[in-house]
């Protein structure tokens, strides 16, 4: 006998249970095997599409798990797919010397990649992100010995890469590289406290489309941010199309005494930005 399909098996289900048929039972379990079937599939892609993600990121080194050392937070359902808050949470007790962020099914995995400072307090680290489809969310901690640890985190949204970044391409581009600084907490010197960036940037990554023209607008991006604190290194970050538009981090660092804490941000069209602010302000 032929394999019925798997819409029609849905079909024989719905009339069992509103015919009130002896069937109803088989063709419940029936289904049931039909959906464990895509469910295990659909892990063998995930874990496939890690797997290659592993090797052309970090070559043959070995990622342990960082249960203990990294935790990421991002929310299950994602509302706004251009605007998906990740949160990073690194253990006080281990020192850690960089961080990758991987967005597996993006059409760019490779987030960002934080490396951290003299000055970076490195226990946490918030950022938002644009994810394309339904996809894991790596985060890989390197320790200060050169060891990877990973946590992940499932995250149901899509749309993201290609949402608008506005009504138009010229009122997204106006005040580009435009920045804000806002500490959170009160200022002590040589006690670790928490600093939020804002960036005005549209991060166009090449898949939005100009919402009057109908053409798709070049991709234009930041590449890297630079903080530092009285010329010390905070951290240096490593983005790509990923990074949501106008970004926003939440970063942690070290002052030692009252200083100047200086942004410094390189586009994909080679655009230098940069801005200082008082700490603690004056």
């Amino acid at each position: 006998m032929t394999k019925a399909k798997p819409w029609f098996r849905m079909l024989l289900l719905f009339a069992a249970v509103v015919l009130g048929q002896p069937g109803a039972s088989y063709a419940a379990d029936d289904t049931d095997a039909v959906m464990k079937a895509h469910a295990a599939q659909d892990a063998a892609e995930h874990a496939a599409r890690w797997k290659q993600l592993q090797q052309a990121i970090f070559g043959g080194r070995a990622l342990a798990d960082g249960g203990n050392i990294i935790k990421i937070e991002a929310p299950e359902h994602a509302l706004d797919a251009a605007l998906v808050p990740v949160t990073l949470t690194m253990n006080s007790t281990t020192p850690v010397k960089g961080v990758y962020l991987v967005i597996d099914n993006n059409p760019s995995p490779l987030a960002s990649h934080f490396t951290f400072g003299p000055r970076a307090d490195p226990h946490a680290l918030k950022l938002r992100v644009r994810v394309n489809q339904y996809t894991f969310i790596h985060a890989v901690a390197e320790t200060s010995d050169g060891k990877l640890f990973v946590s992940q985190q499932f995250v149901k949204t899509s749309g993201g890469c290609s949402a608008p970044v506005g009504t138009d391409d010229a009122a997204a581009l106006k005040d580009i590289g435009l920045m804000k600084l806002h500490l959170l907490g009160s200022f002590t010197a040589g006690k670790p406290m928490q600093a939020q960036i804002m960036i005005r940037h549209p991060n166009f990554n090449g898949m939005q489309m100009d919402q009057l023209t109908r053409g798709y607008t070049p991709a234009r991006f930041i590449r890297t941010v630079d903080a530092s604190y009285d010329d010390a290194a905070i951290f240096h970050l490593d983005s790509d199309i990923s990074l949501s538009t106008d970004p926003v981090i939440t970063f942690g660092f070290v002052p030692d005494k009252k200083g100047t804490l200086k942004l410094v941000v390189s586009d994909s069209d080679k655009a230098t930005f940069n801005h200082s602010f008082d700490v603690p302000a004056s």
